[in-house]
């Protein structure tokens, strides 16, 4: 914008107005300095002119839809049920049940799926709660009262991700436990996370595969701070 296009009346209104020199104005308008913040926020404060009605119109638009779709992305009611019921039960029943927590569809919809046979008709997501000794050999990666949402139909040892070790919920005997995982000759290598506990090696029988074991992949954790 060039100083002659603007009415001299209005210059000395918005000189006054925005306490600035008429230095100031005139140098700005001509391209021969630039305003400083406090300037700037002066002449908007004079013009009443807020920073949003600056924003690009498209900007403004496309927030919109973004938060409405946020807002409205469904919610899956996710049960938490008790180690022993993960293992187990195809299909968790309403007793099973200890609470439930919320989370996002779209968060649960993007996970891929790697079932095993027997798994494949299981109910997909459970989720438990890690007690002390579970959070004790994943610390820091679990935290004691973590809830930790389990994908029962990623029962393979294909890495989910390349390059990133995937946490599994593995059946050993009674006990469920969380850990990375690995296997070789004929062996699961479950792995903790904290050096203060052993490595452990299941032996699988002639007839078992993996799968058999791999109670499903970490997918989420939700922990209080």
């Amino acid at each position: 914008m060039h100083a002659a296009l603007v009415p001299l009346d209005a210059l000395f209104e918005l000189r006054q107005a925005a306490w600035l020199a008429e230095a100031h104005i005139s140098n700005f308008l001509n391209r021969r300095r630039s305003l400083s913040l406090e300037g700037l926020d002066r002449v908007l404060a004079a013009q009443n002119i807020t920073i949003d009605q600056l924003l690009p119109v498209e900007l403004a638009a496309s927030a919109a839809p973004m938060s409405r779709q946020v807002s409205s992305d469904p919610m899956e009611a996710v049960p938490v049920v008790s180690a022993s019921a993960a293992m187990d039960d195809a299909h968790i029943l309403p007793s099973a049940v200890i609470e439930t927590i919320q989370v996002a569809a779209s968060r649960l919809d993007d996970n891929r799926a790697r079932p095993s046979t027997k798994h494949a008709h299981w109910q997909r997501f459970v989720a438990i709660r890690t007690d002390a000794q579970q959070a004790a050999a994943m610390d820091p990666v679990l935290l004691p009262g973590a809830i930790v949402v389990l994908d029962r139909h990623y029962n393979s040892l294909a890495p989910y991700r390349a390059y990133q070790q995937t946490l599994y919920a593995v059946r050993c005997g009674a006990a469920l436990l969380v850990r990375f995982v690995d296997f070789n000759e004929g062996r699961l290598i479950l792995r903790p996370y904290s050096r203060n506990f052993p490595v452990q090696l299941l032996p699988l029988a002639a007839h078992e595969s993996p799968g058999d074991y791999l109670v499903g992949r970490v997918c989420l954790v939700f922990s209080e701070l």
